[in-house]
């Protein structure tokens, strides 16, 4: 049976949702995140050297990263291209879209997502009172000049080309939109507004609403996705 070692809050509640959608049977392996770090605990390197979620088992195969676990289990189980589409013509627009946004997500969309938490942290972190000002003023520096004119850019860029189609791939719901999730949802916890992306806006309130994605939230646990990378 595949067996997902899913971490709380993190991007292992994606290869629940994609098993969902597939109506797999599956094992949970579940660690909880160390409260002060929020690092994943060393008990995962066992499972993985990186010691990261998700790591997913099948056939004797040990997976890590999202992007390559959805990839795989859409080719060794999605034979009915529920959430996948048709192998060829490669060259068909849907494909093409899909190939793009699953490797986006990590790729492009995360990176600056991931530097607005680190910071965040490092301006709120406890130091010497007479290092806290340089600290903050490095911060808030790096944020308006660099992080937030990025975030930006790449929350544009995902409201136009979901106001193009209804979903990252195309007409039809795929793995694109599962690994997709992360990011835009990334996005949205950070407490900024996301009224001036009503595509996004919809994009999330949808896939909210698929049965398989509650059914994953109900059993990997609802995310916080301030908490953490891994």
């Amino acid at each position: 049976m595949i067996k997902v070692h899913h971490l709380d809050h993190s991007r292992s509640q994606r290869v629940l949702w994609m098993l969902e959608e597939l109506g797999l049977p599956y094992e949970m392996v579940t660690y909880q995140r160390d409260r002060k770090t929020w690092l994943a605990p060393k008990a995962l390197r066992d499972v993985h050297p990186l010691g990261k979620s998700p790591v997913l088992e099948d056939d004797g195969q040990v997976l890590a990263e999202s992007g390559a676990i959805l990839e795989y289990l859409a080719d060794r189980y999605d034979l009915e291209r529920q959430v996948s589409p048709e192998l060829m013509p490669a060259q068909a627009a849907e494909r093409l879209h899909y190939r793009y946004w699953m490797h986006y997500a990590e790729g492009s969309a995360m990176p600056p997502l991931l530097m607005a938490l680190v910071f965040g942290r490092i301006r709120s972190a406890p130091m010497p009172f007479f290092i806290k000002p340089v600290a903050r003023m490095i911060v808030d520096r790096t944020m308006q000049g660099f992080i937030s004119p990025q975030l930006k850019l790449h929350l544009d860029w995902m409201e136009r080309e979901l106001g193009q189609r209804p979903w990252f791939a195309g007409d039809r719901f795929t793995a694109a939109d599962i690994q997709m999730s992360f990011p835009v949802q990334a996005a949205a916890s950070r407490g900024g507004s996301m009224e001036r992306y009503p595509n996004l806006q919809s994009f999330l309130a949808r896939i909210a609403e698929r049965p398989a994605f509650q059914r994953a939230v109900a059993r990997g646990g609802p995310l916080d996705l301030a908490a953490g990378a891994n």
